[in-house]
């Protein structure tokens, strides 16, 4: 069975060719058919795959294709690695990344690029899957590189608006920042230890390196790099509220099921390196801390639906990098896999709301959707129960999870998650209220069918019960109280479990009741500047702007006339008068050769003579 694993990734793939090649023949059923099946058909390997293998014992599988690059000491082949830490990602990918593909099919149908759209959800499907099953950090580095192509392809794919092109290309530079560190840091992990298999490559850390020395420090900060970028995570998180430039499909799979979730997957796999790299783990648990905090309090002044969606992505996977950070990594990966049904729940929601409400946005310009769209209401009730942990939820075991382990390694970290879950009951109950409850701004225009229906309601599930899909990740990671042997008491649990109800309960007094007026607060003029700041997601793109680009452009105007060129178009004139004086010599006629050479012969003796 686990030969199988093979087809996994390349069944997408194929699709993808086809799409790409006959996608403009074929209707867009069969169109539909082959971007929707070749994902669900790898979904369904991996069920059977994952069954067999978490009925078995659990020891990890590796299966090699082909040798694909040997030179020396480096030889790396087309390998798969199947762990526990595997399963569950490839379970995430194609589970929900299945669920998401059927509901494109009817949320894009009337898209003038239909089979273009599912070529490029099946290729960014394909890199995802070869990025999480790759044995070694090249091959993972495909995959990475593909996802960000992917990305780009998807965010832009509306690319007559010259804003969703903007959008795509600033999500592209951006995440090229965190890979070009990731490629310094597979580098120096060859150079240092001569293998980029990653199972090798943390035996031979592990027994080379000791704890707190220069080189792991330097290897996990570069990784770290790659991880920051590509989950967006302090400071290169600006990216991702634009991408919501792109269909809200594509929202919702780059943003739960599979590209943000690559630098948590990433850190996870190389857990042993980063445990070598004190100071470079505490440095992860600090910008999942403040990027939470960040993003959070950004979500909460949001007006466009998907941006407020974004925002609490960057803040989810804040808690996924502060359990990182502590040493709880079956706790991230725990909140990776219930992050993925109730943000992809929450994404496809806002699409049914977007897709039935005249394409809008704005949640001020809706409102009084409870009784129109009853299974979109209870989708968002539910989504937004999970992602604020209220008990009972998926999102409850995960992020209190995360919590007391947070508690055990550093009280202020502990305070600083509470106060994140807090804020987030508060924005994400905002949204509930403001558009589904209150007086009705419009009609709907159109109502959403079977096949937008049917995952909206698998994830409702999903969300509610995740909590209980819980994959076993001992023969992964180390037991968390080996290296967190701290304490929980019951004020703790109290206070942690207290937290995102006391924010439903803001919400509730400002955008339910009544009792209090958030545009009252936000018209004091101190509050106005606070809001305006955090509109701008903290102004972190015009930071950017005066530090980086303005520079730049001040550069490139006084070198528009290319000064530095000068200096070489100068060596290549004094080279062609050397050519042209010693051009000038060759005239032909024997009686100037022998004389030249006499007299060079007389020069030489004398040098000779008087040395």
């Amino acid at each position: 069975m686990f030969n199988l694993l093979v087809w996994v990734p390349i069944i997408p793939l194929l699709g993808f060719l086809l799409l790409v090649f006959y996608g403009g023949r074929l209707a867009k059923g069969r169109g539909a058919l082959i971007g929707v099946g070749s994902v669900g058909i790898s979904a369904l390997l991996v069920a059977l795959i994952g069954f067999e293998f978490l009925q078995g014992s659990m020891a990890p599988y590796r299966l090699t294709l082909a040798s694909w690059i040997v030179s020396g000491e480096l030889s790396i082949p087309f390998g798969f690695y199947l762990d526990a830490l595997s399963v569950t990602m490839l379970f995430v990918v194609t589970g929900v990344g299945f669920l998401i593909h059927l509901y494109a099919a009817e949320f894009m149908e009337e898209d003038a690029g239909y089979a273009r759209f599912f070529a490029y959800m099946n290729l960014f499907v394909a890199a995802m899957l070869v990025l999480v099953l790759a044995d070694n950090l090249m091959l993972l580095y495909l995959g990475w590189e593909g996802v960000g192509l992917g990305s780009y392809l998807l965010i832009g794919f509306w690319y007559q608006n010259p804003d969703n092109g903007y959008a795509a290309r600033k999500a592209f530079v951006m995440t090229r920042v965190g890979d070009t560190a990731l490629a310094l840091g597979m580098f120096l992990l060859f150079t240092e230890l001569h293998t980029l298999d990653i199972q090798s490559l943390l035996g031979r850390a592990q027994s080379q390196w000791s704890p707190g020395s220069l080189l792991p420090i330097v290897a996990a900060a570069l990784l770290l790099g790659g991880a920051v970028g590509k989950s967006a995570q302090l400071p290169l998180q600006t990216w991702l509220p634009d991408a919501m430039a792109g269909p809200t499909p594509v929202s919702a799979l780059i943003h739960a099921a599979t590209m943000v979730t690559a630098g948590v997957y990433l850190i996870a796999r190389t857990h042993a390196l980063f445990e070598l790299a004190p100071p470079v783990q505490y440095t992860v648990a600090g910008i999942g801390s403040i990027t939470l905090l960040m993003a959070g309090c950004s979500a909460l002044v949001q007006t466009d639906i998907k941006r407020i969606l974004a925002y609490s992505t960057i803040s989810q996977i804040g808690y996924m990098f502060l359990a990182l950070g502590v040493g709880a990594w079956s706790a991230a990966i725990f909140h990776l896999l219930t992050h993925a049904f109730f943000k992809a729940l929450l994404f496809l929601a806002a699409g049914a709301v977007i897709f039935s409400f005249h394409h809008e946005h704005d949640i001020f310009r809706m409102g009084g959707l409870r009784k129109a769209m009853p299974l979109a209401f209870w989708s968002f009730m539910i989504g937004s129960a999970a992602l604020t942990a209220l008990p009972f939820t998926s999102g409850y075991y995960s992020k209190h999870e995360i919590l007391l382990a947070a508690y055990a390694a550093s009280p202020l970290l502990w305070v600083a998650g509470c106060l994140g879950a807090l804020i987030t009951g508060i924005y994400s109950f905002r949204l509930v209220f403001v558009v589904f409850f209150g007086k009705p701004a419009q009609e709907i225009d159109k109502t959403i069918g079977g096949r937008m229906r049917i995952p909206l309601l698998l994830l409702s599930v999903l969300a509610l019960c995740g909590g209980l899909l819980k994959i076993p990740l001992e023969s992964v990671f180390p037991a968390l109280s080996e290296q967190n042997p701290g304490h929980s008491d019951a004020l703790v649990s109290i206070i942690t479990l207290a937290a995102p109800i006391l924010g439903v309960t803001i919400a509730v007094l400002f955008y339910l009741a009544g009792t209090y007026s958030a545009a009252n607060f936000v018209n004091l003029q101190w509050a106005r500047r606070i809001n305006r700041l955090l509109l701008t997601g903290w102004g972190l793109d015009a930071t950017y702007h005066f530090v980086l680009i303005r520079p730049f452009k001040i550069l490139a105007a006084l070198n528009k006339d290319d000064e530095v060129d000068k200096l070489y178009l100068g060596i290549a004139g004094l080279s062609l008068q050397l050519h042209r004086a010693a051009s000038a010599t060759q005239t032909g006629r024997i009686r100037w050769y022998a004389s030249s050479m006499a007299w060079g012969a007389v020069v030489v003796l004398a040098i000779g003579l008087l040395s």
